[in-house]
């Protein structure tokens, strides 16, 4: 274990690929930073204080992890707060590609900033929380894609 490290995103809803990621990092790592942004390319359904509080009842007990929400870029933000690395987790070849080209812009903008690439459980390859919200407004069975202590707050919101 050592450092401290953020995993960032925009959890719009955290689901059980987001828990996966967090906890897995949580041994890894003596802190987990969990960045909740705004992503400008997404109208999100829930507000950054609401993703937060889903976020923070759905990894309570894991005691390292901190939920912050913040504006800017993550590079500034990780030098500011002392943070090391980043930790990504990737699903597809996709994914990849993306935080490939993201991983290298920070490392341009923080030097001393490293990213961390983590594979989604097998699992969870197909889960995002795009779909999630798909299928939570056609009125589909969420159960199995999001923790259950957040579960009826986002079908609430998505129905």
């Amino acid at each position: 274990m050592g450092n401290k490290v953020i995993c960032p995103g925009s959890f719009d809803p955290v689901t059980f690929g987001h828990i996966d990621i967090i906890t897995r990092a949580s041994k890894m790592f003596d802190q987990v930073v969990v960045g909740v942004l705004n992503n400008a390319a997404k109208t999100p359904s829930f507000t950054t204080e609401e993703r937060i509080a889903l976020l923070k009842e759905a990894t309570e007990g894991l005691d390292n992890v901190e939920i912050v929400g913040f504006d800017g870029l993550l590079a500034d933000y990780a030098k500011e707060q002392g943070i090391t690395a980043i930790v990504k987790g990737l699903r597809a070849v996709s994914d990849f590609e993306y935080e490939f080209q993201q991983a290298l812009t920070n490392k341009k903008l923080n030097p001393e900033l490293e990213t961390v690439f983590l594979t989604c459980n097998s699992e969870f390859l197909y889960l995002s929380s795009s779909m999630v919200k798909q299928v939570a407004a056609l009125g589909g069975d969420i159960s199995s894609f999001v923790p259950e202590c957040v579960h009826d707050k986002i079908l609430k919101r998505l129905k």
